[in-house]
């Protein structure tokens, strides 16, 4: 279960923004296909659509808007919620996460607030922090619903973010997965870390690892004490 710190007193420190899929645990091998696979089913039933045209405009919407779900918002008058519910279903879950062993150890030697910012529904968010037995190590998370829907990296999201907890962008860390959402960031203010970085990063990524557990090591570069 989700045990919000927001009560406890406040760290010092900056405040960690993190995202979930592909940044605290690995989406690729499980956790990925079956949403493609799910958004697809959900196509072909609510649309009509036969199972090509139905995964044609899955992938058309999601490289023309970032998210399949505003393409279908835009264009098919569908309701959000009932996609997100629909499409997040994992009867396998606890099989799908794969947690890295160092993942809650490196969380806790991080100064400051975590926050999680997912393009992701809130029910699947928290239950994949539950499984990866760190969501007690956060604040809050902040999910596409409490958006208003502008999934990242629109910045609506990232400043109702920030306005929900009264943030200012420079002492925030955003730690993504996504060069673009790292760019909303950057452009805000805030300090950058890029997971799973090829060789070389572009000017908007201030920290590049492979993996979050190579965190702690790169806290003097960001200038985190």
């Amino acid at each position: 279960m989700f045990a919000p710190r927001a009560a406890r007193r406040a760290p010092v420190g900056p405040t960690w923004i993190f995202d979930l899929d592909n940044t605290l645990h690995d989406a690729d091998p499980h956790i990925f296909p079956h949403l493609n696979r799910s958004m697809t089913a959900y196509l072909e039933t609510y649309l009509g659509l036969g199972s090509d045209d139905a995964n044609a405009v899955r992938l058309r919407y999601w490289q023309r808007y970032g998210a399949t779900l505003l393409g279908l918002i835009r264009h098919h008058d569908v309701e959000p919620g009932h996609f997100l519910r629909e499409t997040h279903r994992f009867d396998e879950l606890h099989r799908m996460v794969l947690r890295h062993p160092l993942l809650r150890s490196v969380l806790t030697r991080l100064p400051g607030r975590k926050l999680v910012f997912s393009n992701s529904p809130v029910h699947y968010s928290l239950a994949v922090l539950g499984l990866l037995r760190v969501a007690d190590l956060f604040d809050d998370v902040f999910s596409i619903e409490h958006t208003g829907y502008q999934p990242k990296p629109d910045r609506r999201g990232f400043l109702r973010l920030l306005r929900k907890h009264r943030l200012h962008p420079r002492r925030c860390v955003m730690v993504e997965d996504s060069l673009a959402n790292l760019k909303t960031a950057k452009r805000l203010g805030m300090r950058t870390v890029w997971v799973g970085a090829a060789a070389k990063a572009p000017a908007h990524v201030d920290v590049s690892i492979r993996h979050v557990a190579q965190l702690p090591r790169m806290l003097s570069s960001l200038h985190v004490s």
